[in-house]
């Protein structure tokens, strides 16, 4: 923890150093040259390898808090605490039929056969699978996800009742409030890697975590993709998709009105629990912007687990928000939890010996059914880069 608490320190002193550079390098036009320009950059630049350096150390420590509780202890209940509780004999079932050479099927395993012919993946394991996607996969954190067993409605007020005055002993009127439905379906994802027979027979490799480890990653990150971009075509409908537009910028740039002009353009109710959504790139021009007070607009956390800010509000940061280009919407603001993610059921867990016996390998391909939505797309509002989108090349 010590460790973490320097390095935002150190962060924050770098990120004083960069704004002191960029103050007294700029020139009368609002412009550095290009040496100068390319000093400020590297000084960025390691300004955000230390809050990346610091996001994997934080994730690390939770990891290792997890992995420090006793697997076979019976279930304890601290207050205000998680409670562990000993791994199951089915989990260890799979574990050892993934790692025979002969597969073993026991009356445990059978509890769990897909229809597939893989394994449903252990509840110990699809718990600790899901923590990964949370830490990878920002919108996981951000939004909502419900557990369901197959198609999932969701009601939505489509007009609600308004009061109206009256004399005494005047009519009353009557309006009708409708209501409509978002519905979460299940879309299929999929990972499959190789392993060499000598890396899985080895039993000083910890086969479980890395499994856990990769197929969490790639899966995270072809949600987060989906989540925001997705175009609801054998895929979840992404936010950047659904959501509103709240301003489009007067030139190429996003300037510091822009910004307050789009946390003004979500309604109060949902400013209360809203944050920003932005790339490393588009974020890399925030944070040269200042306010009429000339203070800059971006400032560094020094709290361990606490977001950066934005003119008072978070700002979480993810390589699949689109880039500055003109009419991309590039920056979102809004209350994330209207953001809906419906987990259809359970992953599982596939084991492919024979596909592969012919090179020594083993595959294993892990599935699942997942579908998003914004519920209502008033609750996020976008930031749209003036001008007409490029159409791109086909091929």
């Amino acid at each position: 923890m010590t460790d973490i608490m320097e390095l935002r320190a150190k962060r924050a002193n770098l990120w004083e150093a960069a704004k002191a550079f960029l103050d007294t390098h700029t020139g009368k036009d609002g412009k550095l040259s290009q040496e100068d320009s390319a000093a400020y950059d590297r000084m960025e630049a390691d300004v955000v390898a230390l809050g990346k350096d610091i996001e994997r150390l934080e994730r690390q420590a939770a990891i290792d808090k997890e992995l420090a509780q006793p697997a076979a202890a019976p279930i304890t209940n601290a207050p205000g605490g998680k409670a562990e509780r000993p791994k199951s004999a089915y989990h260890d079932a799979v574990m050892d039929a993934i790692r025979s050479r002969f597969r073993k099927v026991s009356d445990v395993l059978q509890e769990g056969v897909d229809t597939d012919g893989g394994y449903l993946v252990p509840e110990e394991m699809d718990s600790r699978l899901v923590d990964v996607l949370t830490e990878e996969n920002v919108m996981r954190t951000l939004g909502t996800t419900l557990t369901t067993s197959g198609e999932r409605k969701i009601n939505i007020a489509a007009t609600k009742p308004a009061a109206s005055w009256i004399e005494e002993g005047g009519a009353l009127s009557f309006g009708d409030a409708t209501f409509d439905q978002i519905i979460l379906d299940a879309h299929k994802l999929h990972v499959a890697i190789k392993v060499t027979e000598e890396l899985l027979y080895d039993n000083a490799f910890n086969l479980e975590s890395y499994i856990i480890e990769q197929f969490g990653k790639a899966i995270a990150n072809a949600e987060e993709d989906a989540f925001l971009n997705g175009d609801g075509a054998a895929k979840p409908k992404g936010l950047f998709q659904m959501a509103d537009t709240g301003v489009t910028t007067s030139t190429a740039n996003i300037a510091s009105d822009d910004l307050i002009s789009l946390i003004y353009s979500l309604k109060r109710p949902y400013r209360r629990n809203a944050s920003f959504l932005v790339n490393d790139q588009t974020l890399a021009v925030i944070r040269k912007l200042k306010d009429n007070n000339n203070a800059y607009l971006w400032q560094p956390s020094y709290q361990v687990g606490e977001p950066d800010r934005l003119m008072g509000y978070a700002v979480y940061t993810s390589p699949y928000v689109p880039t500055v280009e003109a009419g991309a919407a590039v920056l979102a603001f809004g209350d994330y939890s209207y953001y809906n993610i419906g987990d259809r059921g359970t992953r599982t867990l596939q084991e492919l010996k024979e596909l592969f016996a012919g090179n020594g390998m083993v595959g294993y391909v892990m599935k699942e059914r997942v579908d998003g939505k914004l519920i209502l797309p008033e609750a996020v509002k976008l930031l749209k880069i003036k001008g007409t989108a490029a159409a791109k090349a086909n091929g």
